[in-house]
């Protein structure tokens, strides 16, 4: 009983932040993403007879503690729609940083859920699919259809789930990511998801979510760069000041952070097709038109700070290894 799948990392236009449920990770508001073709987790799920309990690495490191339990929970829910008992071992890889605010945690839990449902004979549609990989991690939930997807808030955990807009050949764009750095954040974003209702702004910015998610959508749709930069650097914005007034306040930029982010609306005021978008660290997503992408990328490595420059395009949905 045993299954490899594969997905891609997601970079979310619309950002999510704050749940209103966070044991079944209901998100405060809905979101909107496109997956990141080339920045993938493999993972490798077996079931077994001869394993006393679960066990799993990433990365080549075991997990241990509240890591492991996570995993261990993830599988349950698999276990129990099948009527299984048996333990796993999950060995999963990514290759790009994990835990550095390239949403390692969207591919690993989407990877895992197929692998996880396949291994067990789940026939799982994809609606179910994202809404099992959202319990994992919230934003997994949008790594599992293709290309460009929309995160529905949902009421329960049947309806809380993504679905493709648009497929990943819709609109060649091209993420450039500014790694900044590939340390592990002191606070996850499992932690900073809780925090986000102490912030006096989070409220402000879910009520106001829904009609940018609406013209964001039709950005995409239309294939309207202008308007897509203005409405995905405004919502980036919008979440990084719902961090930086949470008590604690997170603060996941580094001094490049914000370099890169000046000289990015800097290159845009010259006519440079370009704009930024940050998750929970310090690295920043460069979204370019095709005709930008090799001036952005020479311009970010020349900025002190900026250690690599890694280049993604729309990716399709998860995928099983046969």
């Amino acid at each position: 009983m045993q299954a490899t799948a594969c997905a891609y990392s997601n970079i979310a236009f619309i950002k999510y932040w704050g749940n209103r449920d966070h044991a079944l990770r209901l998100p405060a508001n809905p979101s909107l993403s496109m997956n990141l073709g080339g920045l993938f987790t493999r993972t490798t799920v077996r079931f077994s007879a001869d394993l006393a309990a679960d066990c799993a690495t990433v990365d080549g490191q075991a997990l241990q503690g509240a890591s492991l339990a996570r995993v261990s929970a993830h599988l349950d829910y698999a276990r129990r729609l099948a009527g299984c008992a048996l333990r796993a071992e999950v060995i999963s890889h990514n290759n790009f940083p994990a835990g550095a605010g390239i949403a390692s945690s969207a591919s690993a839990f989407a990877a895992l859920s197929l692998a996880a449902a396949a291994a067990l004979g789940l026939e799982l549609s994809e609606r179910e699919l994202s809404a099992y990989a959202r319990l994992g991690s919230g934003s997994a939930a949008r790594s599992v259809p293709n290309g460009f997807v929309v995160w529905h808030t949902g009421e329960d955990h049947a309806s809380s789930y993504a679905e493709s807009i648009a497929p990943a050949d819709h609109w060649q764009l091209t993420d450039l990511i500014a790694i900044i750095s590939t340390a592990h954040k002191a606070i996850g974003s499992t932690e900073g998801h809780q925090l986000a209702e102490t912030s006096p702004l989070q409220a402000a910015r879910v009520a106001t979510t829904p009609s940018r998610l609406a013209e964001c959508i039709q950005a995409v749709l239309s294939r309207d760069f202008e308007r897509l930069a203005r409405l995905v650097e405004l919502d980036s914005d919008m979440m990084h000041a719902v961090m930086q007034t949470s008590t604690p306040p997170l603060l996941y930029w580094l001094p490049p952070t914000v370099a890169v982010m000046h000289r990015v609306r800097a290159l845009r005021a010259e006519g440079v097709g370009v704009c930024y978008t940050i998750d929970a660290g310090a690295n920043v997503h460069c979204l370019c038109l095709p005709e930008s992408v090799e001036r952005v990328r020479a311009e970010l490595l020349a900025i002190q700070g900026v250690q690599e420059v890694r280049a993604a395009q729309a990716g399709s949905a998860a995928w099983l290894e046969r």
